[in-house]
């Protein structure tokens, strides 16, 4: 059974997601207090993990690859290393571009998340870098195998979603997401075009969240002026 996921971001009113462009808070608001709300909030949650998208695992990918493992073998099981207890850092990688060199990141276990046709070489460096792995079909784009693997094989009951607005698309369009956490931070960004919460890739007419609808759970003021907003996803 799949873990239950909640999609946890922080955003501007406007709903951008780049904090350098944010304008700056209220006099006598310190702007770092602001933004720890983010893992603070996060904690109330007692998730198994986070899952976020290449981009963002890539600051804590500083490995590099390793050619002796050329002839390491094609397996294609998925490999469960020794998490130690460890909360989860799932990345979603299809290609398999990041180069770990560790086991962690942020003090969590790395699980990957990979496609098929990434090379036994790959994997076999995964392996020797205590990473666990895991197929989200031929091409990796098949969330949902991914997130059933995750509660299967890991026992994970919940994990955070905190994606890019395209990773966290994905997931809308997947219906993987229960829950929506917004953290409104108070302030803009103000130019049309920058990353927001959800980017779904199609057609001008596609609507990827058709047939969905948002429950209202919950609302909180922080201190500083931060908003947190909690709503359930159900289907329409």
């Amino acid at each position: 059974m799949r873990p239950r996921i909640v999609c946890h971001m922080m955003g501007s009113i406007d709903g951008r997601l780049l904090p350098d462009r944010w304008t700056p808070p209220a006099r006598g608001i310190d702007r770092a207090s602001l933004i720890r709300h983010y893992d603070a909030v996060a904690a109330r949650f007692e998730a198994d993990g986070w899952i976020v998208g290449r981009k963002t695992m890539q600051a804590y990918a500083k490995g590099s690859a390793r050619t002796a493992f050329a002839s390491g073998g094609a397996r294609r099981a998925p490999h469960v290393a020794d998490r130690k207890g460890r909360d989860l850092a799932v990345a979603l990688d299809p290609r398999g571009v990041l180069h770990y060199g560790r086991d962690d990141a942020g003090g969590d276990h790395i699980v990957a998340i990979l496609g098929e046709a990434v090379p036994g070489a790959y994997l076999a460096e995964l392996r020797e870098d205590g990473v666990s792995y895991l197929f989200a079909g031929p091409n990796g784009k098949d969330l949902g195998a991914a997130m059933d693997a995750l509660g299967e094989m890991f026992g994970a009951k919940t994990l955070l979603l905190e994606g890019g607005g395209i990773v966290n698309g994905a997931f809308l369009r997947a219906r993987l997401i229960d829950e929506i956490s917004l953290l409104v931070y108070p302030g803009l960004d103000g130019l049309s075009g920058g990353p927001g919460i959800f980017e779904g890739c199609g057609a001008p007419e596609d609507m990827p969240s058709a047939g969905l609808a948002l429950r209202f759970v919950a609302a909180e003021t922080l201190e500083g002026g931060v908003v947190w907003l909690r709503y359930a996803i159900e289907r329409a």
